[in-house]
């Protein structure tokens, strides 16, 4: 990997004084990417549903200004694009769940793609100079079958910002982002913060087998990649991978957690059954770079250093 550059900054002087709208904003990815958005000089919109009372009075304030919002009412939606008035929009928002649950398909629907296209139409109608869509590694490839409702969901939005681009001229850039670690706030319940988080409280961690590969990003490159899909002209009407193109398994990534927090804890593997029809696929780095001159720049260990330090 190369491991120069500070290639996140790359041409973020095109989005100085823009207005920047972010759903998701409260998130793991959506915190980072506010905080380089901010020091970029950009004027952040900030979006979440969790009602977090942070707006700031002043418009021009060097810090998100934030707005709780349910982004499946196309009303809420309406009013949140008229308040903010973005220039760019970055929609992180999304329920992330790998159950199969036969539960969640409404939920899915309604939290991915209603809201994804109440957004698309807002942004089409303002005119908006670009619009990242997060995709996943989940979705289904041409020919294969959704494997979850979040799959089925989120191959169902990245269509929508299809139609969006080829019909109605939206710039949109499609990022679909591998499996995201590294430090900050997020849900510990994630493989990496929930081993960690074990590890130093003295347990064993309970796991299912581990065999799954993997392609693990690191969230600050995920970061870079997004600040390059905002504003670079190769990124419209493309779907670029945001991963490492290397995979490692579960149990690998584990025992290395283990190494670095708590040698002599041996996890529970095989203690948590494997979900059925688990995807297994790597990025396509070199397509990304080609398109929009991103690489990943941090390694797995050094990247699980870094997480390790912060969880401690």
């Amino acid at each position: 990997m190369n491991q120069d550059g500070s290639q996140g900054e790359a041409g973020l002087a095109a989005v100085r004084d823009e207005r920047v709208l972010v759903t998701g904003a409260s998130g793991f990815i959506g915190r980072h990417l506010c905080a380089r958005l901010v020091a970029a000089g950009a004027r952040v919109f900030a979006v979440n549903r969790g009602g977090r009372a942070e707006e700031a009075d002043d418009p021009l304030a060097p810090a998100p200004r934030w707005r709780s919002a349910d982004l499946s009412d196309r009303e809420e939606v309406r009013e949140t694009m008229a308040w903010a008035r973005p220039d760019r929009v970055v929609h992180l928002a999304s329920l992330v769940k790998g159950s199969r649950d036969r539960e969640l398909v409404s939920a899915m629907f309604r939290a991915n793609v209603e809201s994804t296209l109440h957004l698309l139409e807002a942004a089409t109608e303002l005119e908006c100079r670009r619009f990242v869509q997060i995709g996943s590694l989940e979705e289904p490839e041409r020919g294969e079958v959704a494997s979850s409702p979040y799959a089925a969901s989120k191959a169902a939005a990245s269509l929508y910002a299809q139609l969006f681009a080829r019909l109605y001229g939206l710039p949109v850039a499609l990022a679909r982002v591998f499996m995201v670690y590294g430090p900050g706030p997020q849900d510990r319940a994630k493989l990496v913060p929930y081993v960690v988080g074990e590890l130093l409280a003295g347990r064993q961690p309970r796991l299912s087998s581990g065999r799954r590969p993997v392609d693990w990003i690191y969230v600050e490159d995920v970061v870079d990649g997004l600040c390059r899909m905002l504003v670079e002209p190769g990124a419209v009407g493309e779907r670029l991978d945001l991963g490492s193109g290397e995979l490692v398994t579960v149990r690998a990534v584990v025992e290395r957690l283990v190494g670095l927090v708590a040698p002599g804890i041996e996890p529970e593997l095989g203690a948590l059954p494997d979900r059925p029809s688990e995807v297994v696929r790597s990025a396509d780095v070199e397509r990304t770079a080609q398109r929009i001159g991103w690489r990943p720049r941090v390694g797995l260990d050094e990247g699980l250093r870094r997480t390790v330090e912060d969880l401690r």
